[in-house]
């Protein structure tokens, strides 16, 4: 295990409409505009946290969004910071602490976070570092036919007895993943096999890993016939 884990929790411009396309694609992913993260070390010790809010330039806050989590285009343009700014920030902390980066449904997270890295021409961090998600690795834990998985704050109820106030808040959710995160450890449901087991899931495709080449590979692979062709020709 990773010395360091870093817990993390983001709130969103709108949800993406297919989660298999390039991260070019601009109108599919929404924008990050809270991010919050917890860092601790492996047996529970909180080292520091950070909270920060992007201002929304050049995309728009759906309407659907601002009423999950009230985060509204003027005051996001007031407390908020540039996406860049932000960004840099969060990559020098897994840069730094190289941790084990948990989330509850940790694939949205994951994919939003790196459509931004990719809008601002940054290498995704979270490509090279372990990753865990809280609602897949609390599964067990729903007794409902039809229900797969458990929303954050019906793990925290299950877990605390208690209800999870201000939730849709990313500091709030955040911690609430850690705390959910070391209860599932001190009970077992959360073990090393089961971390590693998550570590054989891909979250970015193909498909999204090929969006920084240039060129489509038949087109380079065309231009190489073509100049040795030319050159053959000179040669001969």
């Amino acid at each position: 295990m990773q010395d360091h884990l870093l817990f993390i929790d983001i709130e969103s411009s709108g949800l993406p409409q297919n989660w298999d396309v390039p991260y070019s694609d601009e109108e599919n992913w929404p924008h990050t505009v809270q991010v919050a993260w917890f860092v601790y070390t492996k047996d529970g010790q909180l080292v520091k946290s950070e909270n920060h809010y992007i201002r929304p330039d050049g995309f728009e806050v759906k309407p659907s969004s601002i009423e999950v989590h009230h985060l509204t285009p003027e005051f996001l343009q007031s407390n908020g910071k540039s996406r860049g700014e932000v960004l840099l920030l969060l990559q020098e902390e897994l840069q730094r602490y190289s941790p084990m980066v948990i989330g509850h449904f940790m694939q949205f997270d994951y994919h939003v976070l790196s459509a931004d890295f990719y809008r601002e021409g940054l290498p995704n961090p979270f490509e090279s570092l372990p990753i865990f998600c809280t609602m897949i690795a609390s599964s067990d834990l729903t007794h409902l036919p039809r229900k797969k998985y458990l929303r954050l704050g019906e793990l925290y109820s299950h877990l605390f007895h208690k209800s999870l106030e201000d939730q849709h808040n990313a500091v709030v959710d955040a911690r609430a993943t850690a705390e959910s995160y070391f209860e599932l450890r001190k009970r077992r449901v959360v073990t090393q096999s089961s971390i590693a087991l998550q570590q054989k899931k891909r979250y970015t495709t193909d498909k999204q890993t090929q969006i920084k080449r240039s060129f489509p590979l038949w087109l380079l692979a065309a231009m190489g016939a073509i100049l040795f062709i030319v050159l053959l020709f000179y040669w001969l």
